[in-house]
């Protein structure tokens, strides 16, 4: 969220493979494959749920922005980042079937101190504020999903410092194949990349070429 939360990726897949008429759809079989829905809940978020769309490289949400909507990936890809003067640092990555929001702007109301910026055309349905507040106070299945995407933000973010603490660029590469998002490294920009990883992007590409990655 950035911060990734990733539930059913085949299942929820099949499901974009296969178009419903139904009105959000995929949202309600995304929430649905982290805990069971009732009738009641599924018949509030089909009116409540949106969706929009992001052009390669928009940028969705600004520093000092208040981002008051829980974004669902249908396809793309997104990136949070923050600047340092000049250079801008990339805190997270996240892609399809996986959830972001700006973590103050949304749970806080807070301005936010990052940017959220698309990297592929990307294609979401949201959830704005309000009625994600609605959903905890009044339905206990939110309440469980909530739960569940608490402890894996946590589990994610316990990767993050990990990774931010591997003092070797190659290790740190290494250990973000093996635990974070291997399956889309090809599709994101090396720069980016390497900014998350914490390394200068030609160390990146010479990695790379060494475990035959190629773009």
């Amino acid at each position: 969220m950035g911060n990734a939360f990733l539930f059913s990726r085949n299942f929820i897949q099949s499901m974009i493979a296969k178009p419903s008429p139904e009105k959000n759809l995929f949202v309600l079989f995304y929430l649905n494959s982290i805990y069971p829905l009732g009738s009641g809940i599924k018949s509030y978020l089909s009116t409540k749920i949106k969706s929009c769309s992001f052009g390669k490289n928009e940028i969705i949400s600004k520093k000092g922005e208040v981002c008051n909507k829980l974004y669902f990936i249908k396809t793309g890809m997104v990136r949070g980042y923050f600047k340092s003067d000049s250079t801008e640092i990339t805190t997270w990555i996240d892609s399809e079937n996986e959830v972001f929001t700006s973590i103050t702007g949304f749970f806080r109301n807070e301005p936010t101190r990052e940017y959220i910026q698309s990297l592929e055309e990307t294609h979401c349905d949201y959830l704005e504020y309000e009625d994600y507040k609605y959903c905890l106070n009044n339905f206990s299945e939110m309440r469980q999903i909530y739960r569940i995407l608490l402890e894996e933000y946590y589990i994610m973010a316990e990767h993050r410092v990990y990774l931010a603490r591997i003092p070797n660029a190659k290790k740190r590469l290494n250990f973000f194949i093996e635990n974070l998002n291997p399956h889309i490294i090809n599709r994101i920009p090396k720069k980016y990349l390497a900014s998350y990883l914490a390394m200068r992007p030609e160390t990146l590409s010479r990695l790379l070429k060494e475990k035959k990655i190629t773009s």
